[in-house]
């Protein structure tokens, strides 16, 4: 074996080695790898148009509801300022379930359970006419079947006061039937429901520690 054939012998050996070495500590590929400008590209890209549109997405609530600049919607956002927790949505949905059980406590004459969600004047209101049924001598049967419509159909804020109210418009839906001192059935039908509508206004000063709404008129 001559001289020359040793020495290729032996360059092909090293290299094979440092070929081995190299990959050990480098790594290897397998298949396209991107070049660091497209893998720059291929990362995900930081929205900061979410930063930017916070303020947007914090009045979502009150457009959901609203009309954007009117009377109603500036309204809330004046609520909001004093309460920045207020939302429009849970509001409604507790007006919703104050309805429910307001109207019905009406409808079988007994509102001492809900008294406390009701003015003054809401309240002497209601005596009075389930006062004048019992001195006829009618009794009341209510079957309440649930609330078809909720809706926000005014907002007023006075900075001043502090004085918030809500008109919220409902469409009920009951069965009701009206029985004299007999028990004869002078109006409704226990199998037949009816829609009940109606624009309920709902009032608090906004920033106080108690979180209760009232009733305070009833249209």
């Amino acid at each position: 074996m001559s001289n020359a054939f040793l020495q290729l012998l032996v360059l092909a050996a090293i290299a094979v080695f440092l070929i081995m070495r190299l990959r050990n500590v480098l790594g290897s590929r397998d298949g396209f790898e991107p070049s660091q400008n497209e893998q720059q590209a291929q990362q995900p890209r930081r929205n900061f148009d979410v930063i930017e549109g916070t303020a947007n997405q914090e009045d979502g609530d009150i457009a959901d509801h609203a009309e954007p600049g009117s009377a109603a919607a500036n309204a809330l956002k004046a609520m909001r300022r004093v309460e920045p927790d207020f939302e429009v949505g849970p509001f409604l949905s507790g007006a919703k379930g104050a309805y429910e059980m307001i109207l019905l406590a009406f409808e079988r004459g007994d509102i001492s359970d809900v008294r406390a969600f009701l003015a003054p004047q809401v309240a002497e209101a209601f005596d009075s006419v389930i006062a004048d049924r019992k001195a006829k001598g009618l009794v009341t049967e209510a079957n309440y079947l649930g609330t078809r419509e909720t809706a926000l159909a005014a907002a007023e804020f006075n900075p001043a006061t502090g004085l918030a109210e809500i008109t919220v418009r409902f469409v009920g839906e009951l069965s009701l039937v009206v029985r004299n001192a007999a028990g004869e059935i002078v109006e409704g039908d226990a199998k037949t429901s009816r829609k009940q509508r109606d624009n309920w206004t709902f009032a608090r000063h906004m920033g106080q520690s108690d979180p209760n709404w009232q009733l305070v008129a009833t249209a």
